[in-house]
């Protein structure tokens, strides 16, 4: 496939921002952006508020062959939203759901969905990973939200012949990161003894620069259509793992007290925290093989190597 301008939304974001400079650094495509804000950047960004208010679509569109989708209302802890569904609905299904028409419409060939990985569900048992090709099974309003935006994009595939290729992340982590990642970075650059010495699930994560280089590699490569893959690291670690990791790539000590699993899950469901954690101790491993046997793709960086570039400056 021959593209001249790849279009990005949420180029301000953590994914889109990142994407965005590294194909404008490769010198192979044009970029054409759009944000929910008024950006100054390189190339030309479209201010775009909702996606149900796009401008001239001859302009949009101009030059564009594929689109990748990383624009998303975010899974969040405390939602002041009196229908949440609802609110990720408008935003990751029917708005999503419009621009892929109007992408459609405008010619394009190609359309990347960054989706996530709790279209899958929410943990795994140990050992045995999601698969691309697993049921679905969304849990939270996150999830289903964009469970329903994937079947909506599969269904305008079959109607226009536009290319669909679905992208499902689990946590993305780097430079900037935000949410419960970056309050654990808080918590390990504090030096306070935690808890967390002796979990010994696996869970999967995918350094930004890995995602952002798969998403590269589904821009043109033919065996991408209309297929869904899963994004990892290829290497799974324990919530333990994790944070003497963060510790090493930050340059502090880990102090990590090992109390049982299971004491710390009784003590967290008593608290009325067991959702979080289960995000700890429970485990969710993804399976790659698919991207690595279709595309040929090899995750550029190891974890050690994606947990140092989250601290460019030590």
């Amino acid at each position: 496939m021959s593209s001249d301008r790849i279009l990005i939304t949420g180029v301000s974001g953590f994914v889109g921002g990142r994407l965005a400079d590294c194909i404008i650094d490769s010198c192979v495509y044009g970029v054409t952006g759009v944000s929910r804000t008024a950006l100054s950047k390189s190339y030309p960004v479209f201010e775009i508020p909702s996606f149900f208010d796009l401008p001239a679509v001859d302009a949009l569109f101009d030059g564009v062959s594929v689109v990748v989708h990383a624009a998303a209302r975010v899974h969040v802890m405390s939602d002041t939203e009196s229908d949440p569904l609802q609110a990720f609905r408008e935003v990751n299904v029917e708005g999503a759901l419009n621009f892929a028409r109007q992408a459609a419409a405008a010619g394009v060939k190609r359309f990347i969905f960054i989706s996530s990985i709790k279209v899958n569900g929410e943990q795994t048992r140990l050992g045995q990973p999601f698969f691309s090709h697993d049921g679905p099974l969304p849990e939270d309003f996150y999830g289903i939200s964009k469970h329903e935006a994937e079947q909506g994009l599969r269904e305008l595939a079959a109607e226009t012949g536009m290319e669909v290729v679905i992208i499902r992340p689990p946590l993305v982590y780097g430079p900037g990161v935000k949410g419960n990642f970056a309050s654990m970075i808080k918590l390990v650059g504090k030096g306070l003894p935690l808890p967390l010495g002796a979990v010994h699930n696996k869970r999967s994560l995918v350094a930004l620069d890995n995602l952002v280089d798969l998403i590269i590699v589904c821009i043109d490569h033919l065996a991408a259509a209309n297929q869904v893959f899963l994004a990892g690291d290829g290497q799974d670690l324990s919530t333990t793992e994790l944070l003497q990791g963060v510790a090493k790539a930050m340059g502090k000590p880990s102090r990590l007290v090992p109390v049982p699993a299971e004491l710390l899950m009784f003590g967290a469901t008593v608290l009325g925290k067991k959702a979080m954690a289960q995000r700890l101790l429970g485990s969710l491993q993804v399976d790659i093989s698919k991207a690595r046997n279709l595309l040929g793709w090899q995750p550029p960086l190891s974890v050690e190597e994606g947990l140092k570039r989250c601290f460019p400056d030590q």
